[in-house]
Order: structure tokens, then sequence, then C-alpha cells
């Protein structure tokens, strides 16, 4: 197999403290894109390599979110770890940690340290609420962050609890903002040549992508209720019965909506005074609902999957996982690759949904096992083999 070209990122460095999902899945993208990704775990590892199924010993949870990394195993907790990790930061390009703020601060890396140490240095932080503010110091976990941000209040049936996601989706949010930032003060940096910080909160990552919930609170200062799969603000817009199953359709502006109805020869809609605008067909939500079924239930998902479609209206399938990755459509997009895990199998994870033309996002370096590029990461920061194998000997590293 052919040696995958550069990524954009080629050549910057990232030092990468963090662990679980959030700063992980930061420094997964950016390890995509080709930068050098330096995985820093204690001891016992980032706690999700035991999380999950597992293949022959290796969690595949793990492997979706650590490709292209380096793992170096440091103890933090002991002078000479912490000496080790200064050294690979004082020409790292960029930190990615998602403790909570101060610990930096508590191991001797405060803001004004890593810029004496490196002043190009970009230290990127991701934490669950902000390093501001009377919830400094709490805890948070993506259950905690769908909670405090309104998410969870907004999704469930209209007569139902509040529901998460089943996604991590602060977790993932504040995943891609954090890249975002970094990005954006790699450019920022060519043009400064210093380095900054970047923060992003879980919370404030998931609050950002209420979208339209959010601007309809601003308009109305009324609290959203829960619409279930109806979309808030049009209908209709949803889940509709055919003779096998439902599909999901969504008719967003007045134009599509006229397409779909005519498609159900239930033009006349538009024009009856009980439904000739978005309000009012809003008030009467479930008779449309019931009119809309009768008509689709005389014929199956994949014929209305059909003719909806080729009249350019969007609808699709609910389909489950099995059916996702049997789809023609994702697997010529390519959204399941295999991954090399370092002294282990070949697992199946998600693809690339940036897709480069000249530079592709590439699997370049396998899952790494624990400690598996100690060796060669400090021997690249100038360590001989005898001062790795002292290091070792004293437990401020590990070899794996």
């Amino acid at each position: 197999m052919a040696e995958p070209a550069k990524g954009p990122l080629d050549g910057l460095r990232v030092i990468d403290l963090t662990r679980v999902l959030s700063g992980p899945f930061c420094t997964m993208i950016l390890g995509d894109l080709g930068a050098d990704i330096v995985k820093i775990e204690p001891p016992k590892g980032d706690p999700v390599r035991a999380q999950g199924t597992m293949t022959e010993g290796h969690s595949g949870y793990f492997a979706g979110f650590n490709r292209n990394k380096r793992s170096v195993v440091l103890d933090l907790y002991s002078d000479r770890g912490r000496e080790v990790l200064r050294r690979l930061l004082s020409d790292a390009d960029v930190l990615v940690e998602n403790f909570r703020p101060g610990t930096l601060d508590r191991m001797g890396l405060d803001q004004a340290a890593l810029k004496a140490l490196n002043p190009r240095l970009i230290v990127a932080s991701i934490n669950g609420y902000g390093s501001t503010g009377p919830y400094v110091d709490r805890p948070a976990f993506d259950f905690i962050a769908q909670a405090m941000s309104g998410f969870m209040s907004v999704n469930g049936e209209r007569d139902g609890p509040p529901m998460r996601a089943a996604p991590p989706v602060s977790d993932l949010a504040a995943g891609i903002y954090a890249a975002v930032g970094v990005l954006a003060a790699v450019i920022g940096r060519e043009r400064t040549g210093g380095g900054q910080t970047v923060e992003v909160a879980m919370v404030n990552g998931l609050l950002s992508i209420m979208a339209y919930i959010a601007s309809e609170y601003f308009a109305t200062n009324k609290v959203p209720e829960r619409t279930g799969n109806d979309h808030p603000l049009v209908y209709p817009y949803g889940l509709f019965q055919c003779s096998d199953g439902q599909i999901a359709v969504a008719n967003s502006h007045d134009q599509i909506l006229q397409r779909f109805l005519e498609t159900l020869d239930l033009g006349w809609v538009m024009s009856d005074p009980r439904y000739d605008t978005n309000p009012k067909r809003m008030a009467r939500r479930e008779e449309l609902r019931d009119l809309i079924d009768g008509r689709m239930a005389g014929n199956s998902r994949d014929h209305w999957l059909g003719v909806l479609n080729a009249a350019g209206v969007p609808c699709g399938l609910v389909q489950d996982l099995a059916q996702v990755f049997a789809d023609p459509q994702i697997k010529a997009q390519e959204m399941v690759i295999e991954a090399p895990v370092q002294d282990g199998p070949a697992l199946r994870v998600l693809g690339f949904p940036v897709k480069l033309g000249t530079t592709p996002c590439a699997v370049r370096r396998p899952v790494p096992r624990l400690g598996g590029g100690t060796a060669e990461v400090l021997a690249e920061a100038g360590y001989d083999a005898e001062e790795i194998a002292d290091l070792a000997r004293a437990s401020a590293i590990g070899l794996g």
C-alpha cells in the first residue's frame, strides 16, 4: 500500500494531555489532518482503554478516537516526569488539555510559565464550564452538560420527560470547537509570531448549537416546548406513516411543502383557509398529520422515497446502524475504515467527514499501545538510550 500523502498540518507538533473523549476527539481531528500527536498518558493509561467491547484486548471505543497518535507514558506526579513534559513542550506547537481549570497551574505550568518556556506555544483547554464564573470547580461530563445547557429540555416527546441525546454531543461539539480554535491560533501565530490560549467549555459549545431554538426564545421570551420528531417552528415536518413504516420528511419552507403536498395530491391544503399559513398549520398539526398519514399509508416507504426525492422533497429512512453501515452512500463516502492497532488487530472505526482534495485525511499512525511511542518521542527530544532507561527505572516514564 502506498504511503498516504502528507496532511495539511504536517510538521505541527501537538502535545496531548487529554483523556476520555472531548480532548481526544479534538486531537484526533488534528492528527487526521496530519499533525504529529504525542499523547501523554499516566502509567495506567487513558481510562477509555478499558471501556467498551474488547477485541483481542483492545477497546474499540479507544481506537475510535486515538488513531494517528503516539503514546508516551509520563508520571506527572513525579518531578522527573514533569521535567520531561517541559522538555517536550519547549519546542512543541500546541498543548491540548482537558483538566479542570487550575490543574496546569498546580503542575507549575501556568500561563506565564508556559509562555516563558515556549512563547510560540498554543495552549488549548477544554473543560465543563469555562475558567470564570461560579461553576469553575464543578466536575462535568457529557450528561451533565446536556442537562445544564438546556439541550435536554428541548428533546423528547411533548408530554414526556427531558431526554439526552444518545451520542456524547457536548464532548464532540467541544472537541470540534477546540480543533477550530487551535487552527485559528496557528494562523494567528503566522501573523504575530506568538502563541495564545484557546478555551472551550462543553456547556458553551452545546448551547451554541441550540440554533433557532435559542433565537425563538430571544424573540418571544417563551420557554420552548418539546416537540418530539416534529420541527418546533414549521409543519408538516417530521415522521410520517407509510404502509410498511415511517419515513422522515423535511419541508423546511413553503416551496418544498407545496411540492410535497402536490406529490400526495394534497396541493389544495396550501390555499385552504384552515392551513394557508404556517402558524395555522402549527395550530392544526394533528389534523394535518392524520391527513398526510392517511394518504401516505396507501403506499410503501420505497414508493414514497422514490417519488418524493424525485420531486425534490428531502426525505429518508430512519435507519439503524446496521442499515447505515450497509448503505451504498455511506460505503461510497468511505465512512467506515480500518485503523491498524499497534501490536493488535485492525479495528473498524468511523471514517473522515472532511474530504480534502489534495492533502486528504488519512490514518498515518496506528492506534498506539500504552507507552508505545515513549522511547521514540524522547529520542527525538534529545534523550539518549541511557537517559531513557534511567527515567524508566525511576518510573518517571513508561515504555509500554
